[in-house]
């Protein structure tokens, strides 16, 4: 059971970067109208990997594996939820304007691309990818014992 919990969260990770990275690639300077709906569904299965990663992380946190009192006394831990609650938040930002996009996409708008719109949620994106970095070495140093108070 504990295996599969740990492959299961390996793979909503896996999964959650790569349509979080799938987005930045969509998410360029080249969008056209056509690829917003992609785009959103892309956006959607991201937070669907969000969740499962959640969910995993939860069972991993209090049903199998080390053990809450691992991971709730060790600083590293609350850097790495940290840092998964900000990807969380900053997601937020390129969601609103997929679906703006979307929406204007649907009601028949012309020109509801604008380049200043693409950079910023491009940016946002990229902020996203590079917390999301930091978390993988946030689980290195918990496994190496970093953190753990004596």
């Amino acid at each position: 059971m504990e295996a599969a919990i740990a492959y299961l969260h390996f793979i909503s990770i896996l999964s959650l970067t790569a349509f979080l990275v799938t987005e930045l690639y969509l998410c360029s300077r080249d969008l056209q109208p056509p690829q917003i709906k992609t785009l959103a569904q892309v956006d959607f299965l991201y937070m669907l990997a969000a969740i499962a990663v959640l969910i995993t992380g939860l069972l991993r946190l209090f049903a199998v594996g080390k053990g809450a009192s691992f991971y709730l006394h060790n600083p590293v831990f609350y850097i790495k939820i940290a840092l998964f609650v900000a990807v969380g938040l900053i997601s937020i930002l390129p969601t609103r304007q997929f679906t703006h996009w979307n929406r204007a996409l649907k009601a028949g708008a012309n020109r509801i691309l604008r380049d200043s719109d693409i950079v910023t949620t491009r940016r946002y994106i990229a902020l996203e990818v590079a917390l999301l970095a930091l978390i993988p070495l946030m689980a290195v140093l918990m496994a190496r014992g970093i953190g753990v108070q004596a």
